[in-house]
């Protein structure tokens, strides 16, 4: 089963992917977002511990942006978030200046890599996601690029999943 997770921030998005893969002997959670290591912030650091002493101490933990590869083994995996891979690879691509056409076809390339890596799995997967096209329209052009190419994400990801969750104040409605 592939399942895309997808609400607001503080939803109970990652709480609920959890425990879709509760019964797993085995998960690999891939976090493509940035580690207490790489940003100073404290709020961020206790928001990785809170994640870290949820998920089983069986769970192995992968820090990496590279999402095909995290998809290519043969035991669960949960990724948490999209969001966060996105800056991350943004950030890496040096995208939040580039045009709109050419950050769309650099992401389109990640996309493609990771939805091939999708669909030739048979293990249970389940991903994360932010929805962030539910609210104000970003003041700066650098936040308008991200809600579309986060948009953009979500849907090439959910063609290749058998249901996706929208999860809003800790409650479930399957799509």
């Amino acid at each position: 089963m592939r399942i895309l997770v997808t609400g607001g921030v503080r939803s109970g998005k990652s709480r609920h992917a959890e425990t879709l893969l509760s019964a797993a002997e085995s998960v690999t959670y891939v976090a493509p977002g940035p580690t207490a290591e790489d940003d100073p912030d404290p709020d961020w650091a206790a928001r990785l511990a809170a994640h870290r002493l949820r998920r089983p101490a069986s769970w192995t933990t992968i820090e990496s942006h590279d999402l095909a590869t995290a998809l290519t083994g043969h035991e669960a995996v949960m990724v948490d978030c999209l969001g966060t891979w996105l800056t991350a690879v943004m950030d890496a691509e040096a995208l939040w200046d580039a045009s709109t056409d050419d950050a769309v076809q650099v992401i389109t390339g990640h996309l493609g890599e990771i939805t091939r890596a999708l669909h030739g799995r048979t293990a249970d997967t389940v991903l994360v996601t932010n929805e962030v096209g539910l609210g104000v329209v970003p003041a700066h052009r650098s936040g308008r690029l991200f809600r579309d190419l986060l948009g953009l994400a979500n849907q090439r990801i959910a063609e290749f999943c058998d249901e996706v969750h929208l999860v809003i104040a800790g409650r479930v409605l399957k799509l």
